[in-house]
C-alpha cells in the first residue's frame, strides 16, 4: 500500500447532488468518487484500486449560477443496429431539435489537495505501479484529462512529494450532510450509490474506508 497526494485546481467544478434531478447543483466540496477519478485519469489498470483518504480545501467555497445548453436525448441503439445490418439508415442526432437550456449552481476557483492510497490486487510488484504513477504524475501525463465532476471542467494537477510543507488549507468548519461516497458495483447491472456524513474540520475532510459503518447504501 502507498499513499500519494495531488494538488488539483480548476476554474469551475460541479459535483452533482443526485437528489436535484434535472438541474445540476454541486456539493460544497469534491466528492471521494470524483477525487478517485482524478487519480484513475493518471493511472488505471484492472489490478489497481484507489482509495481516497483525505481531502483538503485550499480556497474559499465560492459559487456561480449559470444556464447551459444541453442535449436532451441520446442516439438510438436500435436505429444504429438497424443501420449496421442494412448498410444505411438515420444515425444523426440533431442538436437544434433536442437542445434544452438548464440552470446550474457550480463551484468556481477551486483547489484541493487529494490524498489517496494505491492498492495492487494482483501478485505483481506494488513498487512497479507506485513508480509508474509517480513518474506519470510528475510529468503531467494522463490517460485522459482529469476533470472536476463534469468533463467540461478540466483541472490542472501537481504531484506533491511533501504535502506537510505546503500551506495550510482554508480554515473552514462545516457540516456538509449526507454526501455521495461512491457507487457500489457489487451488481454491475445495477450499481448502487453509497453515502456518508461529511464534515469539514479546519478545511480537512477525512474520508471513511469503504467498509466503514459510516458509509451507508
Amino acid at each position: 500500500m502507498s499513499t500519494f497526494c495531488l494538488e488539483v485546481r480548476g476554474d469551475f467544478a460541479c459535483f452533482t447532488r443526485p437528489e436535484m434531478k434535472v438541474e445540476r447543483v454541486s456539493y460544497d466540496v469534491i466528492t471521494p468518487s470524483a477525487a478517485r477519478a482524478v487519480f484513475e485519469a493518471i493511472l488505471w489498470k484492472p489490478a489497481l484500486r484507489w482509495y481516497v483518504e483525505r481531502i483538503e480545501v485550499l480556497r474559499p467555497i465560492r459559487w456561480i449560477a449559470l444556464r447551459r445548453n444541453e442535449v436532451g436525448a441520446v442516439a438510438s441503439t436500435r436505429l444504429a443496429q438497424t443501420a449496421m445490418r442494412s448498410g444505411h439508415g438515420q444515425l444523426g442526432l440533431y442538436v437544434e431539435d433536442e437542445r434544452q437550456q438548464r440552470a446550474g449552481l457550480f463551484l468556481r476557483d477551486v483547489a484541493y489537495r487529494l490524498h489517496a492510497r494505491l492498492d495492487v490486487l494482483s501478485d505483481e510488484s506494488p513498487l512497479k505501479y507506485r513508480e509508474m504513477f509517480r513518474r506519470r504524475a510528475s510529468r503531467g501525463q494522463c490517460f485522459h484529462q482529469p476533470y472536476l465532476g463534469c468533463r467540461e471542467f478540466a483541472c490542472a494537477f501537481r504531484l506533491l512529494d511533501d504535502p506537510g510543507s505546503e500551506p495550510a488549507p482554508e480554515p473552514i468548519d462545516a457540516e456538509l450532510g449526507w454526501t455521495l461516497f461512491d457507487l457500489d458495483f457489487s451488481d454491475p447491472s445495477a450499481p448502487q450509490p453509497r453515502f456518508f456524513r461529511a464534515q469539514l474540520r479546519g478545511g480537512v475532510l477525512d474520508v471513511p474506508a469503504p467498509d466503514s459503518p459510516e458509509v451507508r447504501g
